[in-house]
């Protein structure tokens, strides 16, 4: 049976809603963390430190779609409410258009700045080669990042996020095959090629099905450049792209503090904590991807009793499923610490201790997450931004400077727990605030 958005959501028929999403977003997540396995196994803790390091800046450049995806699917799904089908499919074609020529830019820039970047990042005179190497064959492949994540939240919105799943799935499992193939004979470069075409998959192929005749609810549609849909979508899609950025800058400075405080060891273990992360965020994640259009549609519909419902039943399963998180992360702490460092017992012991201490952060992460997506969902792309921007970039930053100065190194694993706590207070001080204005309390 065939959910729409229009429908009345009971638990059982949201979480079937989202369920392709969270799937889709954590196998985007597991084949990301491939990279990270055989990289670290392979080619050893050096080149594994080394793709860590750069990492936060291939991020900023790729996250970028992730704002105009999210931004965008919100203006259309409350168009989609409003009855507008045909602006909607105008405003989905201008965001796959603007995408691709705003990634053929990025992808200049990274490849220019790719060395520079890496030395400011402190890369060692052993890392930094790899750094540039990795970075700069994945940023040749932006355009398909980023496309890639626009058409993730699209084909929620189209009523495709199977489709979706299934897109996703196959990127994956070229990643998978490939890393295996290409790692083992080129390391580091081996890792960035696979990771390249298996983006393609993901990003080419979604346009070719949207460009064709098909039986979703988005076509394109030949459309003008216009700039204030663009700059809506960029500005109710900010708190992902802010997400995104804080994430990174605050992977920097993690790395500025690990490189003192540990040295590369430090850095190995916190890239492990975020391969391990980006799969348990994951769920949540997918969860505000896929409830997102949802939300979004029954606001352009002025249907308050839904949303009040949506926000009850979404801020239950975000809690619930938090403590699920917390308890698998403290629980597998040492068989995943194995799987990627198991190789280096002073490593192994350092990274099992930090993700014990750094499992509490999935208790609060999850209603973190959903309720900068809510706003964002309902066109309020400040309030979803603050959040966003408190969350993960003031709170983690101060935590991570200050906390070392009275915990040592545990403080640094501390920080994004305490960080989460006081996001999840601001958080129910922005909702609360808001309750009136959109009526869903």
């Amino acid at each position: 049976m065939s959910i729409s958005l229009s429908d009345r959501f009971t638990y059982r028929k949201l979480l079937r809603f989202v369920m392709p999403s969270v799937i889709m977003m954590v196998f985007t997540s597991v084949y990301g963390v491939v990279d990270g396995f055989f990289v670290s196994n392979f080619a050893g803790k050096t080149a594994f430190a080394a793709i860590n390091l750069i990492m936060p800046f291939i991020m900023i450049l790729g996250g970028m779609g992730f704002m105009v995806g999210t931004g965008g699917t919100a203006l259309v799904a409350k168009l989609f409410g409003e009855r507008k089908k045909e602006e909607a499919n105008r405003i989905f074609s201008l965001m796959v258009g603007f995408t691709a020529v705003f990634g053929i830019l990025l992808t200049v820039i990274g490849l220019v700045f790719m060395e520079p970047v890496a030395r400011l990042f402190k890369a060692t005179d052993a890392m930094i080669g790899e750094c540039v190497l990795y970075g700069r064959i994945v940023v040749s492949f932006t355009v398909a990042y980023m496309l890639q994540n626009v058409f993730q939240s699209f084909f929620v919105a189209a009523e495709k996020a199977k489709l979706g799943l299934a897109v996703t799935v196959a990127a994956g499992m070229t990643n998978i095959v490939l890393d295996a193939l290409f790692v083992p004979k080129w390391g580091v470069a081996g890792a960035a090629i696979a990771t390249g075409i298996s983006q393609c998959v993901g990003g080419i192929f979604p346009f070719l099905y949207f460009a064709r005749k098909n039986s979703s609810l988005l076509h394109f549609r030949i459309t003008g450049l216009s700039l204030r849909p663009i700059l809506a979508a960029c500005a109710n899609g900010s708190s992902e792209l802010m997400s995104n950025v804080s994430a990174s800058v605050v992977s920097i400075i993690y790395n500025f503090q690990l490189m003192e405080y540990v040295g590369e060891d430090g850095v190995s273990a916190y890239g492990t904590l975020m391969y391990v992360q980006f799969v348990f965020i994951a769920v949540f994640i997918g969860y505000a991807v896929g409830s997102a259009p949802i939300v979004g549609y029954h606001y352009g519909a002025e249907n308050r009793a839904e949303l009040k419902s949506l926000l009850k039943k979404s801020s239950l399963l975000m809690g619930v499923t938090g403590i699920v998180m917390s308890a698998l992360a403290f629980l597998l702490s040492d068989l995943l610490a194995q799987l990627f460092v198991g190789y280096d017992l002073t490593l192994f012991e350092l990274t099992a201790h930090a993700f014990r201490l750094f499992s509490f952060s999935f208790l609060l992460a999850g209603f973190n997450i959903f309720a900068s997506a809510f706003f964002t969902a309902l066109n309020n792309g400040a309030v979803s931004a603050a959040i966003s921007f408190l969350r993960t970039l003031v709170f983690q930053t101060l935590s991570v400077l200050i906390l070392p100065l009275f915990f040592d190194i545990d403080g640094i694993w501390m920080a994004i727990t305490v960080a989460e706590l006081f996001a999840f207070l601001f958080s129910l001080c922005f909702l609360f605030g808001m309750k009136k204005k959109y009526g869903y309390l």
